[in-house]
């Protein structure tokens, strides 16, 4: 196998984790209308349900940083896949067997320790294989990865749907939505024995012989041995203090920097458009309950394109240059959006609106985010640096989830000057941080190794 099939296969397969953030993610919009009917379930009981697995997440992005430095990355994404194949099987038990609601939510919590601890290692453990001059991309994969699985589950949750009358979809349609991610959660878990573990994390244990052999499976010999010794250099020079002092100004500020970041990316609102599509669609715009599906199908399709696209120019225009892009995009996206609510305007606008926004996000802080976290912190520190910066993101994913139905339900947002248009705003606000934190200090790591970017924070 040459380097570049090697490097695509590891990739390939880490991205598997990414999938099955975006099935797992998913799986519940197609359910939660059968399962709600099934159980009787409230609005509140529904709502809990639905956001239990996000709580899960972010515990597992917590305990991800101390297993990852711990056992290492690929033993970190075994568990995950055992947990996403525990959640899958459990949430969905055979009708012969008693599943009450409290049931269910444990294994949605099980599904989201697995997408946390995916969510922290697989960008990580992608970024410390790939060569610094096509990292962007092959991190890209990832985020590709939680796209199509989003695109996939919709169209899985349809086909099982459509082929069983309402009856049967509320006795036995929603298990099989559940068990339908069995399928990549086992293959994800059988194709993590046949990659390796991280090179800068064995180097990390002293393991240098190990690293240098996998080293050499990715670059030619004579630069593999040099990556080593830049690995080597990076961590000796880490290991001289005696500890880590992670309220240091230096390392304190590295990791602030990145967790702002990552949380800005939730507070763009995707999540409210993909959580809530189907609201968004039905009340905000107006389109019928037989529209709604197509719509969703519609967003997943161009949240695809987009981020294909943002794979192929990341390594070439660069992670700044994409994020100030679609920035814009974003802001023009929930501008058409915003002023058409709110003037009462509601019609292909207000959907090319979402549309753009979608489009916009999948071009820059979609997949952008997850390459700059990924990258931008010092091996030392990387695993709990990455740990705190994607709980966040969780915490933030969880308080946007919340929020954006009760902003939403708000009679401010329902008087005569917002008409539903306040959370899009509110949103834009927080994009155009964004482009400040990004201007103000991002550095850019277009082509350098880790260990480049590195020297950057030493610099400051």
């Amino acid at each position: 196998m040459s380097n570049k099939s090697y490097l695509l296969f590891i990739a390939a397969v880490t991205a598997i984790g990414g999938f099955l953030f975006g099935y797992d993610t998913g799986v519940i919009n197609g359910a939660q209308f059968f399962l709600s009917k099934f159980f009787e379930l409230s609005d509140t009981m529904k709502g809990w349900v639905v956001g239990s697995a996000l709580l899960g997440c972010f515990a597992g992005a917590v305990i991800a940083g101390p297993m990852s430095t711990r056992y290492g990355r690929k033993i970190s994404l075994i568990v995950s896949a055992i947990l996403f194949s525990v959640s899958a099987l459990g949430s969905g038990l055979p009708e012969f067997l008693p599943q009450t609601v409290s049931m269910l939510v444990v294994f949605r919590i099980i599904g989201g320790l697995g997408i946390g601890i995916a969510s922290m290692n697989a960008p990580m453990y992608i970024a410390e294989i790939a060569p610094g001059n096509i990292r962007g991309r092959m991190v890209t994969y990832y985020q590709l990865a939680i796209v199509i699985g989003f695109f996939v589950v919709f169209l899985a949750t349809y086909f099982i749907g459509q082929n069983l009358s309402e009856l049967e979809n509320i006795a036995i349609g929603w298990r099989r939505m559940f068990w339908s991610e069995l399928i990549p959660s086992l293959l994800f878990l059988v194709l993590l024995f046949f990659i390796p573990k991280s090179p800068r994390w064995l180097t990390l244990k002293g393991d240098d012989d190990d690293a240098l052999q996998i080293l050499e499976k990715i670059h030619p010999s004579e630069l593999a041995v040099v990556e080593l010794q830049e690995i080597k250099k990076s961590i000796n020079k880490s290991t001289k203090k005696e500890k880590i002092n992670y309220w240091s100004a230096g390392i304190l500020g590295i990791i602030a920097i990145g967790t702002v970041l990552s949380v800005l990316q939730q507070f763009t609102g995707i999540n409210a458009v993909l959580y809530y599509g189907a609201d968004i669609f039905e009340k905000a715009l107006g389109f019928g309950k037989d529209d709604v599906l197509a719509q969703q199908i519609l967003l997943a399709f161009v949240n695809l394109v987009f981020t294909f696209i943002a794979m192929f120019t990341v390594d070439k225009l660069g992670r700044k240059p994409l994020i100030y892009i679609g920035s814009f995009g974003m802001i023009a996206g929930f501008l058409m959006l915003g002023v058409s609510l709110q003037q009462q305007a509601v019609g292909l606008v207000s959907l090319i609106g979402v549309l753009v926004f979608i489009g916009s996000f999948a071009l820059s802080m979609g997949p952008v985010v997850w390459v700059v976290l990924s990258e931008m912190f010092p091996n030392n520190i990387r695993s709990v640096a990455m740990s705190v910066a994607v709980a966040a993101q969780w915490a933030a994913n969880y308080a946007v989830s919340q929020s954006f139905p009760i902003v939403m339900g708000s009679e401010v947002n329902n008087g005569s000057f917002w008409n539903g248009s306040l959370p899009y705003f509110l949103f834009i606000l927080f994009i155009l941080i964004i482009v400040f934190v990004t201007y103000k200090f991002l550095p850019e790591t277009k082509g350098k190794t880790l260990e480049e970017i590195e020297g950057f924070w030493e610099k400051e």
